[in-house]
C-alpha cells in the first residue's frame, strides 16, 4: 500500500527528534531564563552610568531623544552585553508596509587605519541607520541623498538577541521613515 503526501508528512514529523538545548531545564528556573536575551531596562541600569540610564529612561518613558552625550555609552554597553552572549552582528529591525519584517545587518567589527580589526559600535550607528546601504564604502545602490529611508532606534522597544543555528544577532527595534519624514513602516 502506498502512502499519500499527508501520510508521508505525518511520518516525517513523527520521526523528527527534538533539538537539544544548551540549557539544563532541571537546574535553570524559568525566572532565570525569561528575558535573558533582552537588553531590558534592568540590564541597562546595571551597565550604564546614572546619567546615561536617566537619559534612556526619558526616551522610553517620555519619548524624548537620547542625549547625544550618552549615545556612545549606551551603544557600548549594549554591544558588550550582546558580545558576551555570542553576538558578532547587529541589525536594525523594522516593519515596512510590505506586511513582513525587514532587517539591515552589520557587524561590530571595524578596522583601524593600520588595518587592525576592532569591535566597536558607536552611538550614531545605534540611533540611526540606512537600510538601503546608500552610504556604504562600495557606493551602495544610490547616492546618500537619494536614500529611500532611514531607520531610527525606538528605545521604547528593547533590543534583543536573535539566536540562529550558527549565529547570534543583536536586533534593535527601529522605526522606518523616508528622507522627507514620511512613515514607511507599520509601527509609526
Amino acid at each position: 500500500m502506498s502512502r499519500n503526501a499527508r501520510q508521508e508528512a505525518v511520518a516525517k514529523i513523527a520521526a523528527t527528534q527534538p533539538l537539544k538545548s544548551a540549557v539544563d531545564y532541571t537546574k535553570t528556573t524559568a525566572a532565570e531564563m525569561y528575558g535573558s536575551n533582552v537588553f531590558s531596562l534592568s540590564v541597562a541600569k546595571k551597565l550604564l552610568s546614572k546619567d546615561a540610564y536617566a537619559s534612556l529612561l526619558k526616551a522610553t518613558d517620555k519619548g524624548e531623544k537620547i542625549d547625544a552625550a550618552y549615545a556612545n555609552e549606551i551603544a557600548a554597553a549594549m554591544k558588550e552585553w550582546a558580545v558576551a552572549r555570542g553576538a558578532s552582528h547587529y541589525c536594525h529591525w523594522f516593519m515596512p508596509m510590505t506586511g513582513s519584517s525587514a532587517e539591515k545587518h552589520d557587524s561590530f567589527v571595524n578596522y583601524t587605519a593600520d588595518g587592525r580589526a576592532i569591535n566597536e559600535f558607536p552611538g550614531k550607528l545605534l540611533i540611526q541607520g540606512e537600510p538601503d546601504a546608500s552610504s556604504f564604502p562600495s557606493g551602495g545602490l544610490r547616492a546618500t541623498f537619494e536614500a529611500r529611508g532611514y531607520t531610527a532606534w525606538d528605545a521604547t522597544s528593547p533590543a534583543f538577541l536573535m539566536r540562529g543555528e550558527n549565529n547570534v544577532t543583536l536586533c534593535i527595534p527601529t522605526a522606518f521613515v523616508s528622507w522627507t519624514g514620511e512613515a514607511l513602516d507599520t509601527k509609526i
